[in-house]
């Protein structure tokens, strides 16, 4: 019998808190963009005892996430799916940001959700990002939870959209709602999927813009969240490794805001000057 398994898209902190919580036992595929991160990820799990294969992913390719899905169910039948890549308002132009954060996770999620295992589970991280745009429209809202992949980035609010941090706040709604649209396809294969949107957590990108020229910024905001503090990529993995559990097998199709209550601060306390930049 082939060994259950575990697909990771996207080598960074988060994603490989959650791998290291559900991976073991099963054959995890480390995914990336980059070929280094990658084996780098991959090593890191070997050197603790996972079994890993990895793979060069592009997720805003619709053929490279195919080749990811025919590489993964070929190892064995897929019981998880983490998607942790995407790219920032900062490093990525509008056009790049909606074709892998909106588009390649729109893919993504749609074409797991046809192979994914029976009791099988999936969690894509967004962000608090998303959690800032006013309430769409009905209509919006259904475009983006259940269009067609293809016909997403032609649709007339995306775009024309023109900044990048608009980009990435539509990218991240459209997460949040599509996993609220596939939990139903993925419900027919009694597995879940999920949605995380995560706020200020230390990983090494965000501990470097701490330590810039943006810092103050940064610091600002979190001294006026109700934590008072960022977190930390382990604090997502555990929420991940619940939803992803036997103990959370009656939750699917939902969003899990993992942010310090900055979300909250940002539209009711101290942190509403923010609506005035965002």
């Amino acid at each position: 019998m082939k060994k259950e398994v575990s697909v990771l898209v996207g080598a960074g902190s988060i994603g490989m808190a959650i791998a290291r919580r559900v991976g073991a036992g099963k054959i995890t595929v480390v995914a990336d963009y980059s070929k280094d991160k990658a084996e780098g990820a991959a090593k890191t799990l070997e050197d603790a005892g996972f079994e890993t294969r990895t793979i060069i992913t592009d997720l805003g390719s619709k053929e490279s996430i195919l080749e990811l899905v025919k590489f993964a169910t070929e190892l064995g039948p897929v019981k998880h799916l983490i998607n942790a890549a995407g790219v920032s308002p900062s490093q990525a132009p509008v056009e790049k940001i909606l074709q892998v954060d909106l588009y390649g996770t729109s893919v993504l999620i749609e074409e797991f959700g046809k192979v994914i295992a029976e009791g099988g589970s999936g969690v894509i991280i967004s962000s608090q990002s998303g959690h800032r745009l006013p309430a769409l429209s009905l209509e919006e809202n259904e475009a983006l939870a259940t269009a067609p992949t293809d016909k997403l980035l032609q649709l007339p609010f995306i775009t024309a959209i023109t900044d990048t941090l608009k980009a990435y706040q539509y990218s991240k709604r459209c997460n949040v709602l599509r996993v609220a649209g596939e939990a139903c396809k993925w419900g027919k294969r009694s597995a879940t999927i999920n949605s995380i949107s995560p706020g200020i957590i230390i990983t090494p990108l965000a501990n470097d813009e701490l330590h810039g020229p943006r810092a103050e910024g940064y610091l600002n905001m979190i001294k006026g969240m109700p934590a008072g503090r960022a977190g930390t990529p382990d604090e997502v993995g555990d929420l991940a490794e619940f939803l992803m559990s036997s103990r959370g097998r009656f939750i699917s199709g939902a969003d899990f805001l993992i942010d310090g209550g900055c979300t909250a601060s940002y539209w009711y306390g101290d942190l509403q000057y923010l609506k005035s930049t965002h």
